[in-house]
C-alpha cells in the first residue's frame, strides 16, 4: 500500500514525531509513503498576515533534513519521498514554486482551501458553510488553473468546499471539475481524514459525479497521527464505498516532480 499524504507536527495541527508515522506505516503494511505537510507560504514582504495551519519557512531546512534522514535510514524498509500540500495562489505561486524547488522535493499535491490568495479581501475559507455561487464556481476554477500548471501530481480532497446551495449548481461545477481533470490526467484524492472524521467531504453527490466521467481515484490518508496508517478496517470500508460507485483506487500514482 501506498500514501502520499502525510503531515508534520510542524503545521501545528498534526501530532507526532516524523519517525512515528515511518514506523506506523511500515506496520501497517505500507510499502511507500510520502510526507506532504502544508508548505510555508512566501506571502508579501511588509503584510501583516500569517496563516497558522502551515508550518513557517523557517521550519523548512528542518523538516527537510528529517524526511531525508528517515528515508536513509528505513532504506530497504519502506519507501520515503519528500513532497508539500500546495495551494494555488495565482500572485504568488512562481515564487513560491521556486523556494520549494529549491529543496529538491519529489512531488507537491494540490489541497485548495483558500480562494483567491488567501490574504487578500474577497478570499474565502472552503471549509466554512456557503451558498454563494461565486464561491464555488471560483473554487473550480481555480482549482483547474492550478492543475493546469502541470506542477501537481493529484488533487487532494477535491470536495473540500463546503457549499450548501442548488444542489443543481454544484453538480454542474463539479461536471466541469471532474471532465477538465480527467482531461488532464490527474487523480482525485479519496480523503481518509474526512471520512473518519464524518467532515462534509467525502461528500456522495461529488464521487457519483466522478464515476460518471470515469475519474482515477486515490486515497489519501491525510494523516495527522500515525494511527491512521493502522486502521485496516477503515481502508476496507473506503475501498466499499468507491466500489458502491463502480470506482477503484489507483494502486500507484505518478508523482509530479516540480
Amino acid at each position: 500500500m501506498k500514501n502520499y499524504h502525510t503531515h508534520t507536527a510542524r503545521c501545528g495541527h498534526a501530532e507526532g514525531a516524523d519517525e512515528d508515522f515511518v514506523t506506523a506505516a511500515i506496520e501497517g503494511g505500507f510499502d511507500e509513503i510520502g510526507f506532504s505537510d502544508h508548505a510555508p507560504m512566501l506571502f508579501p514582504e511588509g503584510l501583516n498576515y500569517y496563516s497558522s495551519f502551515r508550518m513557517k519557512p523557517e521550519l523548512i531546512q528542518d523538516y527537510v533534513n528529517s524526511i531525508n534522514a528517515l528515508r536513509k535510514k528505513y532504506e530497504g524498509k519502506i519507501k520515503i519521498k519528500l513532497g508539500f500540500e500546495l495551494e494555488y495562489y495565482p500572485d504568488l505561486f512562481e515564487n513560491e514554486l521556486e523556494f520549494l524547488k529549491s529543496f529538491d522535493i519529489d512531488y507537491l499535491i494540490l489541497g485548495q482551501h483558500f480562494t483567491l490568495n488567501e490574504f487578500e479581501q474577497g478570499t474565502f475559507y472552503c471549509g466554512s458553510k456557503t451558498d454563494d455561487d461565486s464561491f464555488l464556481n471560483q473554487y473550480v476554477s481555480q482549482v483547474i488553473e492550478g492543475l493546469e500548471t502541470g506542477k501537481f501530481s493529484y488533487l487532494a480532497h477535491p470536495d473540500l468546499i463546503n457549499y450548501v446551495g442548488s444542489r443543481e449548481y454544484y453538480q454542474q461545477q463539479m461536471y466541469r471539475l471532474c471532465t477538465r481533470i480527467k482531461e488532464l490526467g490527474y487523480p482525485l484524492e479519496f480523503n481518509m481524514y474526512g471520512f473518519i472524521d464524518k467532515r462534509n467531504y467525502p461528500n456522495r453527490d461529488f464521487w457519483q459525479i466522478a464515476a460518471e466521467v470515469g475519474n482515477d481515484v486515490v486515497i489519501g490518508l491525510d494523516a495527522h497521527w500515525r494511527d491512521l496508517f493502522l486502521m485496516q478496517d477503515v481502508f476496507a470500508e473506503m475501498r466499499a464505498y468507491l466500489a458502491e460507485l463502480g470506482l477503484t483506487p489507483l494502486e500507484q500514482v505518478n508523482l509530479i516532480k516540480p
